[in-house]
């Protein structure tokens, strides 16, 4: 796993349906729910008619993490969900995840600090798993 200036980077060997399915079941293991979903390629290809590689970005949510959030900061939900973004990339599959620390960069909220660094070693260790 690679720390980039705002998020956790994997690059995978396998597609990206695949790749997209250990994401996802990665997720859910450390009890992120998928809330939203989109699909990059098919809504460029609709609205504007741009052929673009696979890309999907991952509304990914963990209920309890959400909520401690949520009370300690009501305006963090503009931080919500954590988005996790799953692209086709010339190096393999691309598997990125924002990192939670922006929340606690961006409030006064004490709580966050620890919310966030959960919220993180939950994202990294998703990420890590994919690349076991």
């Amino acid at each position: 796993m690679e720390q980039r200036p705002y998020g956790l980077r994997v690059v995978l060997e396998a597609g990206l349906e695949e790749t997209e399915a250990r994401t996802r079941s990665a997720l859910a293991a450390e009890g992120f729910g998928i809330l939203t979903e989109i699909d990059v390629k098919a809504t460029l290809k609709q609205k504007i008619d741009v052929d673009r590689p696979g890309y999907k970005i991952l509304g990914a949510c963990n209920p309890p993490l959400a909520n401690r959030a949520l009370n300690a900061d009501e305006e963090i939900g503009l931080l919500l969900p954590c988005n996790v973004v799953v692209f086709e990339h010339e190096s393999g599959t691309v598997v990125e995840a924002l990192d939670p620390g922006i929340m606690s960069s961006v409030t006064d909220a004490p709580e966050m600090v620890e919310i966030a660094a959960e919220a993180r070693a939950k994202l990294a260790r998703a990420m890590e798993s994919l690349e076991a």
